[in-house]
């Protein structure tokens, strides 16, 4: 059991050089939401929640915390994460009703919920990973997101020189553009290198068949959210049986319900929840391990600083299975801060972290000059 004394949300945003360019927006700066919880023994733990879009992300969701969702949990006994993660999903049913706002309160409870694991594991003195009841593991896979369609190949050559052997393309900026690019990468890396393609959502139905068939020549390990979240899960099926392609979807599905559909019902080979984006490690926890025992393979979406980064990571190696960590390719200070604790890459592995909680520590003073207040 812990007391809870205080919870500290934390804005921080990094302007760049090269934009962020997906199928459906822009990211101008990286932006990230750090939370820290801390209870009366002066145990804390650290969480993130995903708030890249829109722009005001951050400082929204931050402003939830401190305001509504904090004053919830300060001054009360608690005996594990998922007992807070049910009383604050519980209590903000109606609220999330009457605001329209389900995802950014489920984002903001999925911070907490992550710094209360960190917090508690800490306090046990083991990994993560191994709290979470995972067996024992040297390293696991990783591989390099966000390659942009401007010349590709360059980003992709940076990141195999850092120990990436794995490469996710964004594609949905139309065919001869799509298709160029991945036939670029695949001329410079082989036949070998497992390659990805993202559509973030680009596409219907018939475009992404169209698309999958056009691709499949390159030989794409999987094909990602090639159409919205939210279409009928019988045309995910159509999808499914039709793409050459093993698809792979789950960052913007939220609810249990919505999940248990996806691995039973949807064709996917890959599924991608996000544990900042809906239920933390409390709610994806139980989800992943379903899917992989149903015999997909689960790989981690990750999309911010390295907080979420590197619970994800302990996830992944908790749940178990063929998957690998997502990382995004692109420069950011409030990722590198972290991730740069668990050592360079070897041959497409990362280390995973021994000591307490998420093994890495929160890396404040290097990353002071990019907060900013809410």
């Amino acid at each position: 059991m812990t007391t809870i004394a205080r919870i500290e949300p934390l804005v921080y945003r990094v302007p760049i050089e090269t934009p962020v360019v997906t199928s459906f927006g822009v990211m101008r700066d990286r932006p990230a939401l750090f939370v820290r919880v801390i209870d009366t023994d002066g145990a804390e733990g650290w969480g993130e929640v995903w708030c890249n879009f829109p722009s005001v992300g951050a400082e929204h969701r931050a402003r939830l915390i401190a305001e509504m969702l904090a004053p919830m949990l300060v001054g009360k006994d608690w005996n594990e994460p998922a007992e807070v993660h049910r009383n604050l999903t519980a209590k903000t049913e109606v609220i999330a009703i009457q605001s329209g706002e389900p995802g950014p309160i489920a984002q903001a409870i999925a911070g907490i919920d992550l710094a209360l694991w960190d917090l508690f594991a800490r306090r046990a003195g083991m990994p993560l990973y191994r709290y979470l009841g995972g067996a024992p593991v040297e390293s696991l896979p990783v591989y390099a997101s966000g390659i942009n369609a401007d010349r590709p190949e360059k980003m992709a050559a940076r990141k195999h020189g850092e120990g990436y052997r794995r490469f996710k393309l964004k594609v949905g900026f139309g065919s001869e553009t799509d298709l160029s690019n991945l036939r670029i990468l695949r001329e410079t890396f082989g036949a070998e290198t497992p390659i990805m393609i993202d559509a973030n959502q680009a596409w219907d139905m018939e475009m992404a068949i169209e698309m999958a068939e056009a691709c499949a020549v390159f030989a794409p390990a999987w094909l990602d959210e090639p159409m919205r979240a939210d279409v009928p899960t019988a045309q995910w099926k159509e999808l499914s049986r039709r793409s050459p392609i093993p698809l792979a979807a789950g960052e913007n599905i939220r609810g249990e319900a919505e999940f248990d559909e996806a691995i039973s019902s949807m064709g996917l080979r890959y599924l991608q929840p996000d544990i900042g984006k809906w239920g933390g490690l409390t709610a994806c926890l139980p989800l992943c391990r379903k899917a992989v025992s149903d015999g997909l393979i689960y790989c981690p979406h990750w999309l911010g600083g390295g907080i979420g980064l590197v619970a994800s990571l302990h996830l992944l190696a908790a749940v178990g299975g063929e998957g690998s960590l997502e990382i995004d390719s692109n420069p950011n200070p409030l990722r590198e801060v972290h991730l740069e604790q668990l050592g360079s890459l070897k041959e497409g592995g990362i280390a995973m972290p021994d000591a307490p909680g998420l093994g890495v520590l929160p890396g404040m003073e290097e990353i002071a000059r990019y907060r900013v207040s809410i």
